[in-house]
C-alpha cells in the first residue's frame, strides 16, 4: 500500500533535487527521507532511482512514479475537501429569500430552535430563489407566492408604506396607490430583493437614489426633501416620527405582501411560523 506521506517525499525530490534538502523541507532527517524512499521501493516492487557513490538520481520508473503520485495526492486532497464540505453541508442551513424582513425572521426562529447550526442566507430576485429550491441548492426558500406542488406554507405578511417629510406634496394623505407616486424621485436601500423589483415595475417614471450604507441612508432621510419607503414589519408610525415624516399605506394588493416559506426535511425551525406578526418590532425600516 502507498504511503502518501511518503509520495509527498518523492515529488518533493523531483523538485528540490536532493535527500537533504527534502529532509529540510519536511522538518525530519536525511536518514528518514532515505528510509522512505527504500519504502517507495518496496511499494512499487521496482527501483526508483539510479545510485552512485555521492548521488541518487530518479529512474524512468521514479520519474513516472512521480506523475503518478502527483495525481493521487491532488486527488486525495479532493477527497479530503469533499467530505469536509460534506460534513460542513450537514451542519450548515442554506436559507434563500426573495425578501429581508421574512429573512431576518427567520434567522431569528432558526438561531433559537437550532443552535448549533450554521445558516447561509442570501437575498435574491424571486425567480433565482425558485431556481435554488427546484436545483436543491437551498434547505429553506422564501417567496411571496406558494411554491407548485403546495410545498410552502404561509410564514408572514408585509405590508409598503411610503414616507414622506411634512412639506412633501404627499403630506397628509391617507393613503396613496403606486399611480399617484409613479413619477416621484426615493431614497431606496439596496439588497431589497423583491420589493426593489417590485418599486421599478410599479413605477416606471421614478428615480431611485440607490444607498448601500445604513448610516448615509439616515443621514439622507434626516436632511432630503425625497421620500423613502417602510413596511410594517417595524413600528411603521414610530420611525417616522423619529425622522420628522409621515408614513402613508399603499393600497395596491401587490404592496401588501404574503410569503411563503418552504422547508427541506428536518431543515424547519421550532415553532410555528405563521404566528409572525411582523409588527412593531424595530425603528429601522426595511424598504430604504
Amino acid at each position: 500500500m502507498l504511503d502518501l506521506y511518503e509520495l509527498e517525499q518523492l515529488t518533493a525530490f523531483a523538485d528540490l533535487g536532493t535527500l537533504s534538502r527534502v529532509a529540510e523541507e519536511f522538518h525530519i532527517s536525511t536518514p528518514s527521507v532515505t528510509r522512505a524512499m527504500q519504502s517507495l521501493e518496496d511499494s512499487f516492487g521496482v527501483p526508483l532511482f539510479t545510485r552512485g557513490k555521492n548521488r541518487i538520481e530518479l529512474n524512468e520508473n521514479g520519474q513516472a512514479a512521480v506523475e503518478l503520485g502527483r495525481k493521487l495526492l491532488r486527488e486525495a486532497e479532493d477527497a479530503v475537501s469533499r467530505v469536509r464540505m460534506l460534513d460542513a453541508r450537514r451542519n450548515t442551513v442554506v436559507v434563500r429569500s426573495c425578501a429581508p424582513a421574512p429573512l431576518w425572521e427567520l434567522l431569528k426562529k432558526l438561531s433559537g430552535s437550532r443552535p448549533g447550526v450554521t445558516v447561509s442566507s442570501g437575498i435574491c430576485r424571486n425567480e433565482e430563489v425558485l431556481a435554488a429550491w427546484e436545483k436543491g441548492e437551498c434547505d429553506a426558500a422564501i417567496l411571496p407566492f406558494p411554491l407548485p406542488g403546495g410545498e410552502a406554507e404561509q410564514f408572514m405578511e408585509e405590508h409598503l408604506y411610503v414616507c414622506v417629510p411634512p412639506a412633501h406634496a404627499l403630506a397628509g394623505r391617507d393613503a396613496v396607490c403606486f399611480a399617484e407616486i409613479n413619477g416621484f424621485n426615493f431614497l431606496l436601500r439596496t439588497e431589497l430583493g423583491f420589493w426593489d423589483v417590485l418599486c421599478r415595475q410599479k413605477m416606471p417614471a421614478s428615480k431611485f437614489l440607490m444607498q448601500t450604507e445604513e448610516f448615509a441612508f439616515q443621514e439622507l432621510v434626516c436632511s432630503s426633501s425625497l421620500p423613502c419607503f417602510i413596511t410594517d414589519y417595524y413600528d411603521v408610525d414610530r420611525w417616522a416620527a423619529d425622522y420628522g415624516r409621515t408614513a402613508i399605506p399603499i393600497t395596491d394588493p401587490a404592496a401588501n405582501v404574503t410569503f411563503y416559506a418552504a422547508f427541506r426535511p428536518g431543515c424547519q425551525p421550532g415553532g410555528d411560523p405563521s404566528q409572525a406578526s411582523g409588527v412593531g418590532r424595530s425603528r429601522s425600516p426595511v424598504m430604504k
